[in-house]
């Protein structure tokens, strides 16, 4: 049997609900993926409840686990999966993980969510931002911001189609390969607009896909986002169309579960996604938007 891809995921946990590491994990997992997952903060649950109460892990933590793997050989990847950090210092080391992975395994892909806002308002501290621009971005492969991140991560205002196509291939030219808008306010009251873009020597793909917007707002649906696409990409041989077809349908009939679900509740509990309950739906999505090749 063949050895099975496996996941470094880095990102925040939380004991109830799913974001962040438990909106990734089990996913990765239907879908084939070992996963391995280290968690930047660990909270009782997302910021959306009135209390949010937890620990924080340190670079020396961080640090300790990775001596750890590596004294122990396990620190052999076929993935690095980083979402929401929290501290300038923690993101540095995150650096330096990427290089020693990278060393081990030249064939790593490294899929980064550079989560810092949404809606024009940061939620991370500003010092992040220069490590993401001046650091990350020319080690990942894949990256999948959402607007605002891309404007952050170019100092570039996004007014149209043909800003986000020049943002992103401002992107490009920083190191990642693939780029990813994984949501915008470029489309309609009906549809949101996701911009992909892969770039590899003289070779480029651009698609677009339209999705139908539902009502409501729900935490966690970037994370999952993320890993769905690391997931696909891995599995269709970098197929960027499918892969973006699957995930953002895969995404779909979980919001639409989790909203009918909710039955009319609005409550942060109510509005948690519904991953265990869209089990076959992950494993195998029914494509409910097609993308167009640019």
């Amino acid at each position: 049997m063949a050895e099975s891809p496996r996941v470094l995921s880095i990102q925040s946990h939380v004991v109830s609900g799913y974001v962040g590491n438990k909106s990734a994990t089990f996913p990765l997992q239907l879908l084939g993926f070992e996963v391995d997952f280290i968690n930047s903060v660990q909270f009782c649950n997302h910021t959306g409840y009135k209390k949010v109460a937890g620990q924080v892990l340190t670079e020396k933590d961080l640090d300790d686990l990775a001596l750890g793997l590596q004294a122990n050989n396990l620190d052999f990847y076929s993935h690095l999966l980083t979402g929401y950090i929290g501290a300038e210092s923690f993101l540095k080391r995150i650096c330096a993980l990427v290089k020693h992975l990278k060393s081990v395994n030249p064939s790593l892909t490294y899929v980064c969510d550079p989560v810092m806002g949404d809606n024009g308002r940061m939620y991370v501290p500003a010092d992040l931002l220069p490590i993401y621009k001046n650091s990350i971005l020319p080690l990942a492969d894949i990256i999948t911001p959402n607007q605002f991140e891309v404007e952050l991560l170019t100092d570039m205002k996004i007014n149209n189609v043909e800003d986000a196509w020049k943002a992103v291939d401002f992107l490009h030219n920083k190191g990642p390969k693939i780029v990813v808008v994984s949501s915008t306010e470029l489309g309609n009251d009906q549809n949101l607009l996701v911009l992909a873009s892969k770039k590899v020597g003289s070779s480029s793909e651009k698609v677009t896909i339209k999705v139908p917007k539902l009502s409501g707002s729900f935490t966690g649906t970037g994370d999952l986002f993320a890993a769905l696409f690391l997931a696909w990409m891995h599995k269709s041989g970098n197929n960027l169309k499918e892969s973006l077809e699957k995930t953002v349908s895969t995404l779909q009939a979980v919001l639409k579960r989790t909203i009918e679900c909710a039955k009319g509740e609005v409550t942060s509990r109510a509005k948690e996604l519904k991953l265990i309950q869209s089990k076959k739906d992950i494993e195998s999505p029914t494509i409910v938007a097609s993308a167009n090749v640019v």
